[in-house]
């Protein structure tokens, strides 16, 4: 979901570096969480270890999240919000929209890639991948909705708050043949 929140109003990123960037971060924190999540759901319980442990597999996970989002899921995603929302709608509503087609696309898709990777199906492997799928599903659009979606927003926000005019000129610049600095 590439919409940030700046002075009441929702803004998409302008350039691709920008949504290179906020997917990155949105891949982090919804990887990050989900697979505590599901180590604290494997231990019975959350423990301080369940944050360390987390590592372990958002080394792997992160960067499979982002490829899906990138090269897969966004698009699909604004294609299936835009059939529920027009582009005339509240901002916020469009905003849940993507954000709620990019989890009923991302949960299934990263469940699969956990139960083929943690959970050595076998011949169980459709049975684990739908349990997976179920069990992580409330918690990931929860956790993108409540909690990753306005944190990454903010943050984002951030890095590019007083950088957004330059970058803008900059790429403009770039892309009519000019050098973008000597």
């Amino acid at each position: 979901v590439c919409i940030l929140q700046r002075k009441g109003e929702l803004l998409m990123p302008k350039t691709k570096f920008q949504n290179v960037i906020f997917t990155l971060l949105m891949a982090f924190a919804m990887v990050y969480a989900m697979i505590c999540y599901n180590i604290a759901i494997n231990r019975g319980g959350m423990t301080n270890e369940v944050f360390m442990l987390a590592f372990h597999e958002v080394i792997i996970m992160w960067p499979v999240a982002f490829v899906l989002e990138m090269f897969v899921v966004e698009r699909l995603a604004k294609m299936l919000a835009f059939r529920l929302v027009s582009p005339d709608d509240k901002p916020i509503f469009i905003l849940l929209a993507i954000s709620s087609m990019i989890v009923c696309l991302m949960c299934p898709m990263m469940s699969l890639v956990a139960t083929i990777l943690f959970q050595n199906p076998g011949k169980e492997i459709i049975a684990l991948w739908f349990q997976t799928t179920v069990l992580n599903f409330p918690m990931a659009l929860c956790w993108q909705i409540f909690f990753a979606g306005p944190l990454v927003r903010t943050i984002f926000g951030m890095i590019f708050k007083e950088k957004e005019e330059q970058v803008m000129k900059e790429e403009s610049e770039f892309l009519e043949g000019g050098s973008v600095r000597n």
